[in-house]
């Protein structure tokens, strides 16, 4: 691989918009953290592109500037926060409704919040079963939903100056769908469009809106969305950046961690038991068996790929994967994950790992937005296009070309990750293999 040359990136001038489909507890605690990191109100921690460091050559030359220093990225100043929901208050009224943030912080940025009203939804009840609002499109085919979403992309910019944008999905987790013949070209989504088919979700138009408009797009749900080969067409055909799928939070970023520890030791596997209690508006949508199966989906195709039993049968050919996600109300947005791990090592003597994640579900997801948004638009500004593999960090169930097995270990994500800045920075690989310390 040939190293970029750094000044082929444009650069990060002007403002840039980050448009959401969805504008409740993620979207706004995302709108307000990035607002109360500019006024000194707190940091933007969980955020690697703010908070991270990268290392540039030998150990032993001490360069090790931060992400946002090293890497030409949007600085927060220049951010400017929309999207659409189907419901019409506003990001501060959906944000005290949300109540992930305690109230005092919530009403020192009550000007800033109230500016960010939600564009009319594209909205599907047979695809988002337990919610439904009054702030809907209505058109007489899908392809004039996608023109209304295109022209609400191009107001926003025009209203608010805008250089550039990005779209970070953070609606609702859709009813699972299989791709279909739909789904197979342009020719056939853009068909399948004007007659209505029922298979073109509503996330998939959001998508087709964004693409159209050079705008990429991050897919922060379980959803089908742009994975497939109709929307991947559309994106290297207007050479915009995509990725997806599913923000990894709680369970499934433990399970990345953990599940990379056994197989690295060789410890085998019998089963793994994972439970999730949950309030928000996501738990009572996950509530419905549609919406939950596109989660279970994405959850469940973690463990596989990561240990391999293929390769490792007397491991792992028959450990037993359980995943249940409970609408329970009282909790709100401070999820709380269950995790048992059966597993054996020498001679096959039974161990057992147990986990009790208490996590704030927003809390987590609302860095990844921000990092999904920034690192979106420097790919699109260095010319990249199509699925953007090395932003798997920050999935369930990351995008990967056709035939080719998504990488789920957190940390080979993250070697991948740096890597790939440190190859748009001309910079030199780390392969850490650490020879070069000791050869005379």
């Amino acid at each position: 691989m040939t190293q970029q040359n750094r000044s082929s990136i444009r650069p990060a001038k002007g403002r840039l918009g980050v448009l959401t489909p969805g504008m409740g507890a993620v979207a706004t605690t995302f709108f307000a953290g990035c607002e109360a990191v500019k006024q000194g109100l707190g940091l933007p921690i969980g955020s690697l592109t703010q908070m991270g460091t990268i290392r540039l050559g030998l150990r032993t030359e001490h360069r090790q500037p931060y992400i946002r220093d090293f890497a030409p990225l949007a600085k927060l100043n220049d951010l400017v926060f929309g999207g659409w929901d189907i419901f019409p208050e506003n990001a501060y009224q959906s944000a005290r409704k949300a109540g992930v943030l305690e109230k005092e912080l919530v009403e020192k940025l009550k000007p800033q919040l109230e500016a960010i009203t939600p564009m009319s939804a594209v909205f599907d009840p047979e695809y988002v079963k337990r919610i439904n609002g009054p702030n809907v499109k209505t058109g007489a085919t899908k392809v004039d939903l996608a023109e209304q979403l295109r022209a609400d992309i191009r107001g926003f910019m025009k209203r608010n100056e805008l250089d550039r944008c990005v779209m970070v999905w953070c609606a609702s987790t859709e009813s699972y769908i299989d791709p279909g013949p739909a789904h197979a070209s342009l020719a056939a989504f853009e068909a399948a469009m004007r007659a209505n088919d029922p298979t073109i979700a509503p996330s998939m138009i959001y998508a087709y809106a964004a693409l159209m408009e050079g705008v990429p797009f991050a897919n922060g749900a379980p959803n089908l969305t742009v994975d497939i080969a109709a929307l991947q067409e559309l994106a290297k055909k207007k050479k915009v950046p995509i990725s997806g799928k599913d923000f990894k939070t709680g369970q499934t970023l433990v399970k990345t961690v953990i599940a990379p520890m056994l197989k690295a030791r060789m410890l085998g596997l019998n089963g793994w038991f994972s439970t999730n209690i949950l309030g928000n508006r996501d738990g009572e949508v996950l509530d419905d068996p549609g919406s939950f199966k596109s989660k279970e989906v994405s959850k469940l195709s973690v463990l596989d790929t990561i240990l391999e039993p293929a390769l490792y049968p007397q491991l792992y050919a028959d450990f037993s994967h359980k995943v249940t996600i409970n609408y329970y109300p009282p909790r709100g947005d401070n999820k709380e994950g269950w995790d048992n791990i059966d597993l054996f090592g020498w001679l096959g003597y039974p161990m057992q790992l147990k986990i009790n994640f208490l996590c704030r579900d927003s809390i987590l997801a609302a860095p990844i937005v921000l990092d999904l948004a920034l690192f979106s638009d420097l790919a699109s500004r260095a010319g990249m296009s199509g699925i953007q593999e090395w932003l798997s960090f920050y999935y369930k169930s990351p995008m990967a070309a056709p035939g080719l097995h998504p990488e789920h270990d957190l940390f080979i994500q993250q070697m991948k990750l740096k890597n790939n800045l440190r190859h748009l920075m001309g910079e030199e690989h780390i392969t850490h293999l650490g020879t070069e310390y000791y050869e005379s």
